[in-house]
């Protein structure tokens, strides 16, 4: 009797991976250094006009203008601090940035605050198209309101005070746009809570609302100090005297009067202006990531 033979399927050879596991390594080493490459390129373009700025300032004038040039001061000098100080009012500059600043940030930060919450939480005529005229406040440059807010501070008789230079810019719509997003992606089984505790709107706002916001909110304060401690255009035509500008125009003061060739002085008088801003950012960059990935969850809404 013959035998049948019955051919079995062919069995797929078994694919563990080994062989293709080195290329597949080769191929990810060669985007990460790609990709370090590019972060330290990027960096680069940052970190080298701050490390230019810092040894610069204090540099002897003999080792700024030596060529090849020197990457490091063979001797630290405070000479080019001294006298920048004494060339320009630094302590009256620094004081009325102090002031703008603080007063200026504060006020943007609580207005955009109260703004967002009724934005998010009140249900009032017209909500939807008040939001989109205030998203159109945003694509307005700042310069076109320069003439208007002038003629008005003028008509208050505030020119050359402090009120005339917080008061045009206290409103932000950047920051009320942030906030509401944030406010947005909140929990609404909390506020809902609140509600029927008995909570009014000032005290879901301040109890509730703030504390589980504070990223959001840290990262409007940094844009708003940022914006007011570098502000340039508004303050010189505003400002008339010596004793009422901010650093800025101090800086250009520190210019006109050392002119282009003290390189020395006038990267001493710029660290003086920027030093206080990286520390600012050093302090609270890290609300920056959390605050703006709130705003983009509430976003989603």
């Amino acid at each position: 009797m013959a035998r049948t033979t019955i051919a079995s399927p062919t069995t797929p050879a078994r694919t563990d991976g080994a062989a293709t596991r080195p290329g597949h390594r080769r191929r990810m080493l060669t985007r990460n250094w790609w990709g370090l490459l590019l972060l330290i390129a990027v960096g680069l373009v940052f970190l080298v006009p701050l490390y230019m700025l810092l040894t610069t300032a204090f540099k002897t004038n003999s080792e700024i203008y030596t060529w090849p040039m020197k990457w490091l001061p063979s001797k630290l000098t405070t000479d080019n601090l001294a006298e920048a100080w004494e060339t320009a009012p630094f302590g009256a500059f620094i004081k009325n940035s102090l002031i703008v600043t603080v007063v200026g940030a504060a006020l943007k930060v609580v207005l955009a605050v109260f703004a967002a919450y009724a934005f998010t939480f009140l249900p009032f005529p017209g909500k939807k198209w008040l939001f989109v005229v205030m998203l159109g406040a945003l694509m307005v440059p700042g310069h076109v309101t320069l003439l208007v807010n002038y003629i008005t501070i003028g008509n208050m008789g505030l020119i050359n005070t402090y009120a005339g230079l917080i008061l045009p810019g206290v409103a932000s719509a950047f920051g009320t746009f942030l906030l509401r997003q944030h406010f947005m992606s909140l929990p609404s089984e909390v506020l809902e809570a609140a509600e029927v505790d008995g909570a009014g709107h000032l005290r879901r706002l301040i109890s509730f609302t703030l504390p589980m916001s504070i990223p959001a909110v840290a990262t409007v304060a940094l844009v708003a100090v940022i914006d007011e401690w570098n502000n340039f255009v508004w303050p010189l035509i505003i400002t008339n005297s010596v004793n009422m500008r901010t650093l800025p125009i101090g800086l250009m003061y520190l210019k006109s009067n050392e002119g282009l060739t003290n390189w020395g002085v006038l990267m001493s008088g710029t660290l003086i202006v920027v030093l206080p801003m990286l520390l600012v950012f050093l302090f609270a960059q890290r609300y920056i990531v959390s605050g703006l990935a709130g705003a983009a969850a509430g976003g989603g809404r």
